[in-house]
């Protein structure tokens, strides 16, 4: 990796934005890379405004590496103000930001950070037209515990538990 990423790295880490849960937060999605052992859960919260819906503020969590961090970091802010459509049409190399391009063994960092957008905004359970549902208790983290735990299996077959792993090309 470049010294030159690495300190743009090192800039988006000193100061992450929009870290830890979000409550009351309007959409939760976890993705997980096994072959990595990364996670991330990303929540977003919407708003009305000029008639759309838009992303008011998104947070994340992430168990992954310093890359897959700064990048949810900086997406994070990135999509504010989008509507959902808006922010899935963004590319992989888009999130990344201002850390410019990702060298290809860190390219992975990044796709984790699009999944769990994807995951969260999940655009095929629903209708464009409608607005997104908040979540519901079953979906939304519990109020108690950490990211780990609830990667747990489910309790019960009424709070499943949704988990997306990525299969990473060799």
């Amino acid at each position: 990796m470049s010294a030159d990423l690495e300190r743009r790295i090192a800039a988006a880490l000193a100061q992450p934005q929009n870290l830890g849960e979000l409550e009351g937060a309007d959409a939760v999605g976890t993705v997980g890379n096994a072959a990595c052992g990364e996670m991330l859960r990303m929540w977003v919260k919407f708003k009305q405004q000029n008639g759309r819906q838009v992303i008011d503020r998104a947070t994340f969590q992430s168990f992954g590496c310093e890359t897959a961090i700064a990048v949810a970091s900086l997406a994070t802010e990135l999509i504010r103000g989008k509507t959902p459509a808006e922010a899935l049409a963004l590319k992989t190399e888009e999130l990344a930001g201002e850390l410019g391009p990702l060298p290809p063994m860190k390219i992975h960092c990044a796709e984790l950070v699009e999944q769990a957008l994807r995951a969260t905004l999940d655009p095929s359970a629903r209708n464009a037209a409608e607005p997104v549902p908040a979540a519901s208790p079953a979906a939304a983290p519990a109020a108690t515990g950490n990211l780990l735990d609830n990667f747990m299996p489910a309790t019960s077959p009424a709070q499943p538990r949704r988990v997306v792993l990525l299969k990473r090309d060799a």
